[in-house]
């Protein structure tokens, strides 16, 4: 029988407190320019995350990882795929999503959990099309007891959207519904494991493979990631190092949208500002369903889950992707006086909205159409770029983590 002491991370204790969790970890992407998916942007950020292995922790055992996953964009002909051996009438690229969703152990808990979110799915007007059990092969991966004991059930859940609403106002319905479950089930004093169900992405744009694993456990791990059909064209991937923290499954990045190396030291101020602006926050997207979102940052999240919290939702109450980085991670502007007046004029526009996220940090971000990376005004944190002749970006936080011909390159550089 597993013991409940590892399903989750420590609660505050003494001089411990789970909100000043941090990570110092390997960061990369890999994407092609012009939006075309390959099998081998997959093999590249393998190789890429592989070889940043030694940036990712493990405890006394070699083979229980701090964390390691991947963020690729949905792809659609291995969906189409795996919908049909599953019984699954897939609907048309970005007319449905797919997530990874992390269950307890106890099969009651479980069941009463999927039975939940249907449920929640159904009442916001979208179509429950089913779930599937995502395969995974640990004595394949050599994944270590502690990371065996404290493995949560991995399912897929599939949605359909609901006729008549565009692509945009479909993540939204998915983020309400995803927020909704979250809160409900995680703080459900009757279930013994509440502390295991997470959602890794519920996206029609994008899904995230994750785990308490070592980077080269990743692909073996989850065997979805091996097969020839599984294509994108971008792709992100992280190491953790959990500095001075407990390792988990659900901390374990990329989040939804971003992945992240260092360290956020103004976080206690930003979520502080964040909470208490909620009691006169407003949208036309979501009306009064808005307060179904708060809390916006959930209170047993790290550093970078709390950032990744923010930015989901900036983005998805009606900012560009862009602009909601920038809000979050500004340039040192009030003393460059050679920079652009409209970029001047944004940072200090945006500076009564949000307080600067200051690390050291190096954050790589992406919302399935855009992919980048930025540095804090810090400056800290090594985040090197290629941008090859074939159409290809690479960046990670090391030189050398994919092999590139010189005659090959058409820049290089660093953040």
């Amino acid at each position: 029988m597993k013991s409940k002491k590892l399903l989750r991370i420590p609660l505050k204790t003494g001089l411990y407190d789970p909100a000043y969790e941090k990570d110092s970890c390997g960061v990369g992407m890999v994407a092609n320019i012009k939006g075309i998916p390959s099998r081998q942007i997959m093999e590249d950020a393998y190789l890429v995350n592989s070889r940043m292995d030694h940036r990712g922790g493990c405890g006394f055992e070699e083979n229980t990882g701090d964390g390691a996953g991947i963020l690729v964009a949905l792809p659609h002909n291995f969906w189409k795929k795996i919908a049909k051996e599953i019984g699954i009438n897939l609907p048309d690229k970005g007319s449905y999503a797919v997530g990874n969703i992390f269950l307890p152990q106890d099969e009651k808990e479980r069941e009463f959990c999927k039975k939940e979110i249907q449920n929640i799915i159904t009442l916001e007007g979208q179509i429950f099309l089913g779930w599937r059990p995502v395969p995974v092969d640990p004595k394949k991966a050599d994944v270590g007891p502690a990371a065996k004991l404290s493995q949560p059930v991995i399912e897929q859940l599939f949605i359909e959207s609901a006729a008549g609403i565009d692509q945009d106002e479909f993540e939204r319905n998915l983020y309400l519904i995803r927020k909704q479950f979250s809160h409900r089930l995680r703080t459900d004093k009757s279930l013994t494991q509440a502390s295991l169900l997470f959602a890794c992405s519920l996206s029609s744009k994008v899904i995230v493979y994750k785990g308490m694993l070592t980077p080269s456990q990743l692909f073996p791990f989850f065997p979805d990631l091996e097969q020839k059909s599984f294509e994108t064209h971008l792709a992100m991937v992280h190491s953790r190092f959990s500095t001075n923290t407990f390792p988990s499954w659900d901390r374990a990045q990329p989040n939804r949208y971003m992945c992240h190396n260092g360290e956020i030291n103004t976080l206690k101020g930003n979520v502080n500002l964040i909470s208490a602006r909620q009691g006169v926050a407003e949208s036309e997207l979501f009306g009064q369903k808005l307060k179904d979102l708060f809390p916006i940052a959930e209170p047993d999240s790290s550093d970078s889950g709390n950032f990744d919290n923010i930015l989901e939702f900036l983005m998805l109450t009606g900012r560009s992707l862009q602009e909601s980085i920038m809000m979050m991670i500004p340039e040192a502007w009030q003393s460059n006086t050679i920079m652009n007046q409209e970029k001047r004029a944004f940072y200090e526009y945006s500076s009564s909205l949000m307080e600067p996220w200051d690390g050291p940090a190096s954050i790589v971000f992406t919302d399935g159409n855009y992919i980048g990376a930025v540095l804090d005004r810090n400056g800290l944190r090594p985040s090197r770029y290629y941008v090859t002749k074939d159409d290809k970006v690479i960046m990670a936080s090391e030189v050398g983590v994919l092999p590139v011909d010189p005659e090959n390159v058409l820049m290089k550089g660093r953040l």
